[in-house]
């Protein structure tokens, strides 16, 4: 932050604003005292003017007299750092001598080639002012910390420009050094700020430059007339041509079809069919490659080569820290497979758990081990997740790590929404003998009427590949329905399971019915009930709610944002900061997690077809207008609307731990987005009329979203209050609502047994020959009925590493673009009280979770939920929202 920009505004402000030490334990008061937006938007403009005014006569007087037609020199700070791997490089050859690394071509390698560009536009020409080309040359006097990677190293550069040159408003820069660069920022002379945070790639047709404009914001419409070429040239150079192959230095946003997650050439086991388009699957769009297919068959899937990385564009890529931490994690995966082997081939033993001692030696040392490798096993053991008991079923189901699928029931029996001459009679097996001695002497009308009866429903999503998963090696599934009765202590508890396959022609019936057991042989019936449940449940929750509802249909609008709103659009500036690292996550998880035979087909019940049960779910389910947190829960009948609430909702349980802290951001949320909208929005004209905002929404629907282009229910962008509802959305997505979903899987889910991946044993039958074996050992026939110890390591380790927070995590209320913002002082100061708002919200959650009458966050051996709590520290925390999808 310069001088000026601190002049700019209350500097007693800026330190609270910036999260130094506060001056003052209260909200600073409101610096505008009209609210009327005209006004707001009048003063903004003449400020800018005044600014813009300002910094010309400082850059005419500091160096000459006004009236000379002698260049000024100014000086920038320029802020650049290379990545360790190649500063290591560096380091070797000079220490060793090779000198020549460092003077070969000096004239074009070891230097950036930056030059300012004003606002402002020759008078003749009406081309942009341009001030002299400036060299940053280390090769003269090269710099160890540099060599070392030791932080970020600053340099000196000067530039001459025309006494009336005006504000400088952007620079290009050209690296000819042999290296790509991590540019941090240019800072001018106390005038303006850059912040470029890029890689900087070699140059390598001499002709090649990157743009960085300054950080202030500007709608199309405001932008001053010296960068309208250059904002409008960035965005052509984002968006590509559509062709080409894509090469990792590439910094071009396009759209593809899902067809890469495949690999024919494998074997046939490894065949997928491409989803999106004009295909079977509509599936959002990701991010295009412009590799060539391979496939003859174009509705066939392209083979991806495992170790080659998939292309994001390179200011998308992970920072060193991040994929330190990835790594780390990958290796520590690989290792913990290694004991559990090793276990086996010593003992000659089956691959199964036998007991839960078996399940137990995971979280701790196995002293049967040979000395040495206990050693290893102490470091490399699974940390003890948090047990969930039997008695936790019904609180996992809006404390746990899928609080999204619960649904208030209003018709009993619930009926099916699939087509009943494919799939059998609509009707469930589920009677009022089964339920209506557990509802406290409610009858079940009563209980409908008093929202006491909600449903854990996974028969529609299953039903229609149950007969495709049950075919599969060790895959036995069910689509299950769970009925739940709120008690008078406001938990819930399950009074009855129903377990169904698709109708077939045999005379064994294709619906049973468990209810809560009474004897030693219906409860574990009961238990291996509620384990398909669960197993329904987790697979549900990875595939439709945490991958398709966050990663995938936030992808679109992130990749439409970088290829129509300019760095310099404020709606771009306020979304930055939650589109971080989503691209190359999904790139990542095409590669390894739901790729043909990766992580969710090997773990989750679906198998091979989990992308094609996503599929059916955006298909069918998916509604953009209903992903913010109060239009979720009225859609789930979780709550009612309200208008003397303060969200307009009430909701129909009051403890509902995900729902109750997540309006608390939800409603912070919408507050700074509303400021945020209204400053740069004063009404519908100005959102109508920005060409650029228009541009990225239409298309994520029409481009990204292009199978659901055509649906009736995507919101209007018109008005303020649209646009407000859009980003809100956006934002909390991205941020809380993606928390919720990641952050707790292996801390919930770690303890196989009670929340497996899929099941490999159906519910033993007394006409199945294998009732006998469940009669004489039915711990060992539950157990059994688990993935194996070595599926079971290899699930643990892959959500222990996608749980955890990496180093660099950007946290939600935690802002470190501030400068963008330093003469808009309505933004900042949102800013700020948003961020107070985050720590308030945190103290209430630690408050809740000491509260004895919310039985479902405090109570002997109840977790307490804080996987909404805004901060948290590296590793597997279970709680921290970071700002993006990030993991």
């Amino acid at each position: 932050m310069t001088t000026t920009m601190i002049s700019s505004f209350n500097s007693k402000a800026l330190n609270c604003v910036l999260w130094n030490t506060p001056k003052f334990s209260s909200p600073p008061p409101n610096l505008f005292s009209s609210t009327k937006r005209r006004r707001l938007q009048q003063i903004r403009k003449k400020k800018k003017a005044h600014d813009q005014a300002t910094v010309s006569t400082l850059i005419s007087s500091t160096a000459v007299d006004q009236t000379t037609t002698l260049p000024v020199e100014l000086t920038a700070l320029v802020t650049v750092r290379k990545s360790l791997k190649l500063s290591i490089q560096d380091m070797m050859l000079h220490w060793f001598g090779n000198h020549d690394h460092f003077s070969h071509h000096k004239e074009k390698e070891k230097c950036l080639v930056l030059q300012l560009v004003s606002t402002e536009t020759e008078a003749e020409s009406m081309k942009p002012k341009l001030s002299n080309e400036a060299i940053l040359d280390w090769s003269k006097d090269l710099n160890l910390n540099l060599i070392l990677g030791a932080g970020k190293t600053s340099y000196e550069v000067k530039f001459e420009v025309d006494p009336k040159f005006g504000m400088p408003g952007a620079i290009t820069v050209s690296n000819k050094y042999e290296k790509e660069l991590y540019l941090d920022s240019i800072n001018v002379e106390g005038v303006v700020h850059i912040a470029c945070n890029s890689w900087i790639q070699p140059d390598k047709d001499s002709s090649e430059k990157r743009i960085f404009f300054s950080t202030k914001a500007y709608l199309p419409d405001e932008t001053p007339a010296g960068l309208k070429e250059l904002r409008e040239m960035e965005l052509r150079q984002l968006r590509g041509d559509g062709t080409g192959l894509r090469l990792p230095s590439d910094r071009t946003y396009d759209y593809d079809t899902y067809n890469d997650i495949g690999n024919p050439d494998a074997g046939i086991e490894y065949i997928r069919s491409t989803l999106g388009g004009n295909y079977t699957h509509p599936h959002p769009r990701r991010c295009r490659t412009g590799r060539p297919p391979t496939s003859t068959d174009d509705n066939m899937e392209s083979p991806e080569n495992e170790y080659k990385r998939i292309y994001v564009p390179r200011d998308e890529e992970f920072e060193e820290a991040k994929q330190g931490a990835l790594d780390v994690g990958k290796l520590k995966g690989i290792l913990r497979h290694i004991i559990p082997t090793l276990t086996i081939i010593a003992s000659r033993d089956s691959n199964v758990f036998k007991g839960y001692a078996d399940t137990n030696c995971l979280y701790s040392t196995n002293k049967s081990l040979p000395k040495i490798l206990n050693k290893v096993q102490e470091f490399l053991k699974f940390d003890p997740p948090k047990l969930i008991s039997d008695e936790e079923f019904g609180r996992q189901a809006i404390a746990g790590v899928n609080p999204m699928s619960i649904q208030r029931l209003t018709v009993f029996p619930p009926v099916s929404k699939l087509d009943p001459s494919i799939y059998g009679p609509q009707e469930s097996a589920l009677k009022e003998e089964h339920i209506i001695g557990h509802l406290n002497g409610m009858s079940i009308q009563q209980a409908l009427e008093e929202n006491k009866l909600f449903i854990l429903d996974y028969h529609d999503i299953f039903l229609p590949y149950l007969d495709q998963i049950n075919a599969l090696d060790d895959r036995r599934a069910y689509g299950t329905r769970t009925i739940l009765f709120l008690t008078s202590l406001g938990t819930l508890k399950p009074i009855s399971i129903e377990l169904s396959f698709p109708p077939t022609n045999s005379d064994s019936p294709s619906k049973q019915v468990l209810t809560p057991p009474v004897d030693a042989t219906t409860n574990w019936l009961w238990q291996i009930g509620k384990a398909h449940v669960s197993s329904n449940d987790a697979c549900a929750h990875q595939l439709i709610h945490h991958w398709l509802r966050t990663h995938a249909c936030m992808e679109p609008l992130i990749i439409a944002a970088h290829r129509q709103l300019s760095v310099m659009h404020p709606i771009y500036k306020l979304l930055n900061p939650h589109m971080r690292y989503t691209l190359k996550m999904n790139a990542l998880a095409r590669q390894f997690l739901i790729n043909a035979g990766g992580v969710i087909e090997s773990n989750f019940t679906a198998g091979k077809y989990c992308m094609e049960m996503s599929c059916a779910a955006y298909r069918d389910w998916w509604r953009f207008d209903l992903e913010g947190l109060p239009a979720d829960l009225l859609r789930r009948g979780m709550a009612v609307p309200d208008s003397t609430q303060v969200h307009g909702i009430r909701l129909v349980i009051e403890d509902y731990p995900y729902a109750t802290d997540g309006l608390l951001i939800w409603s912070a949320i919408e507050t700074l987005v509303r400021t945020y909208v209204n400053y740069y929005y004063p009404d519908a004209s100005a959102v109508n009329f920005d060409t650029e905002l228009q541009a990225w929404y239409n298309e994520s629907i029409n481009l990204g979203h292009a199978d659901l282009r055509h649906a009736s229910w995507w919101p209007k962008l018109s008005t303020p209050d649209d646009l407000t509802s859009i980003l809100a959305t956006i934002i909390w997505v991205t941020s809380a609502q993606h928390a919720a979903l990641n952050n707790g899987q292996y801390p919930y889910g770690g303890y196989v047994p009670t929340r497996s991946p899929h099941m490999r044993r159906l519910l033993p039958e007394e006409h199945d020959p294998e009732y006998t074996t469940f009669m004489q050992d039915p711990e060992k026939y539950f157990l059994s009925s688990f993935p194996s110890l070595l599926e079971a390591t290899k699930y643990m380790a892959a959500i222990d590493i996608i749980s955890a927070h990496s180093p660099d995590e950007e946290y939600i209320g935690d802002r470190k673009d501030l400068s963008t913002w330093s003469a808009d002082t309505v933004i900042i100061e949102a800013f700020y009280r948003f961020s107070m708002e985050m720590r308030r919200i945190e103290k209430e959650i630690e408050r809740r979770n000491t509260d004895s009458n919310l039985r479902n966050r405090c109570g002997a051996g109840v977790s307490p939920y804080e996987l909404l709590m805004p901060s948290s520290e590296p590793g597997v925390t279970c709680r921290g929202v970071p700002n993006s999808i990030s993991i």
